[in-house]
């Protein structure tokens, strides 16, 4: 290299020294997001914003999937169905010793319970099968015969009293019926065709079309069951006829005048009985009195304290051993905590408020008057029985002897129970989104989805395979 090379060489490298850096590659802008994903502060926490935001994608995205037509449907379907289920497994864990003290087969109560859960199927999918106007032609009837039947339960050598409340008839075998749950479920569509009816006239802005004869005939349903002292069921009777009262618009004050009749009525029922007396006065109690009081609701107490976060486990509870009466009927909550825990009774409780939920939702959602009352109805009830069952466990309320739905043991109350959550999802499928989505799918969504399913797996298995 010559010196005149050398001397190009070293100006051009005098030259690129005076010129600017070049600039690094410019870097991507960040995604949306990535800052609340990957952001965190000094200490190793995401940030503040983030979390919110994060926090409220997640609420819309749930409120979309909550706004979705069949959510109503699905959701009933999947918690009335999880409910009956987990219900028959505390059911069976819950009966055996009352069974064996009864010389009875240990599993003799699960069978029974068993049978009415696969008879109160059959009434579910039917009741999501007929129409509307055949549940409104239905209701006359089914108020009559149970109205005949529970004046059946007094005539002396038919009905049969069990516990001290005369509200059985014997059907021969092992089999017993309990016309006083039918009764709800008359009421409430009966009521339910009779409101919607007067609506459509536009009665109902008269007070005298609001009650009579709404309320005359609840009072003779609840005549008929207090006859038999079953002050449970007259109570749940009587929030499902505040309920049709408030979902048709009842002014407060003759709501509140409604309501004062009943607490007084209630009252003097309550006052003249000593043994409900004795039930109202064990509310919140932790100890058994010295005469013997407050056994059942004490040891309710003592079953749900001994169960933990997870619970004892499946079977192994201590109170069913002759400690706690009742306990796969009106007390089967107490054992689901001592076997299943906090976890357990946490479950449970949101099943049923996802299936109250769900059930206000088709009764806000419907356009006709009577699935609006009937849904309402259904909803008032099956609420109002589960915070009854539930208040008495926890000691909040009086023991009223009223089962969990859809949860405790017997047939005459889970029958009724069932043909009224096939109501529900029949509401649920006839609202107007709902029935387009469906019909979208097509007629036999899931038959058909099998079939397609089928075809294709033929369509890629070798020509020569038959």
């Amino acid at each position: 290299m010559t010196a005149a090379d050398h001397g190009d060489a070293s100006g051009s490298r005098s030259r690129n020294a005076l010129r600017a850096p070049a600039r690094p590659p410019r870097a991507a802008p960040p995604r949306p997001g990535a800052a609340a994903r990957g952001a965190r502060t000094p200490g190793g926490k995401a940030p503040r914003g983030s979390v919110l935001r994060g926090a409220r994608v997640v609420l819309d995205r749930a409120m979309r999937a909550w706004d979705r037509p069949l959510t109503a449907y699905y959701v009933i379907l999947g918690s009335s169905l999880l409910i009956t289920v987990l219900g028959l497994v505390m059911v069976f864990s819950a009966s055996q010793i009352k069974a064996l003290e009864d010389g009875l087969p240990s599993t003799y109560y699960f069978r029974k319970q068993l049978f009415a859960a696969v008879l109160g199927t059959g009434l579910l999918v039917a009741a999501t099968r007929v129409p509307v106007r055949l549940h409104r032609a239905l209701s006359y009837p089914l108020l009559v015969g149970s109205v005949f039947l529970m004046i059946l339960v007094q005539v002396p050598g038919i009905g049969q009293s069990v516990n001290g409340n005369q509200n059985w008839l014997y059907l021969g075998g092992p089999f017993q019926l309990q016309p006083s749950e039918f009764g709800k479920l008359a009421l409430v569509l009966w009521g339910a065709d009779l409101l919607a009816r007067k609506e459509d006239l536009k009665l109902l802005v008269q007070w005298k079309h609001l009650l009579i004869p709404l309320v005359p005939m609840a009072f003779l349903l609840l005549g008929l069951i207090m006859l038999g002292g079953d002050m449970g069921t007259a109570i749940i009777l009587t929030a499902i006829l505040f309920g049709l009262l408030w979902i048709a618009g009842a002014p407060t004050r003759l709501f509140a005048g409604v309501l004062g009749v009943a607490g007084v009525i209630g009252f003097l029922l309550i006052k003249t009985s000593g043994n409900r007396m004795e039930r109202l006065a064990c509310i919140g109690a932790t100890e058994i009195t010295p005469s013997g009081d407050c056994w059942q609701a004490v040891h309710g107490i003592y079953a749900l304290a001994s169960g933990g976060w997870f619970g004892s486990g499946l079977g192994a509870s201590v109170e069913k051993w002759g400690q706690l009466p009742e306990p796969h009927n009106d007390f089967i909550f107490a054992v689901t905590g001592e076997e299943l825990g906090l976890a357990g009774t946490l479950s449970v409780l949101a099943l049923f408020a996802a299936l109250g939920y769900a059930g206000i939702r088709v009764a806000g959602r419907t356009e006709d008057s009577f699935v609006r009352f009937a849904a309402g109805g259904v909803t008032t009830w099956i609420t109002a029985q589960f915070v009854v069952n539930i208040g008495a466990v926890l000691g909040l309320l009086p023991i009223a002897g009223v089962p969990l739905p859809l949860f405790s043991y017997g047939g005459s109350a889970l029958l009724p129970t069932m043909f009224a959550i096939g109501l529900l999802i029949s509401f649920a499928r006839s609202e107007p989104g709902a029935r387009a989505a469906l019909n979208a799918r097509g007629p036999g969504y899931w038959p058909g989805a099998m079939t397609r399913t089928m075809r294709r797996f033929v369509r890629r298995r070798p020509s020569g395979e038959r």
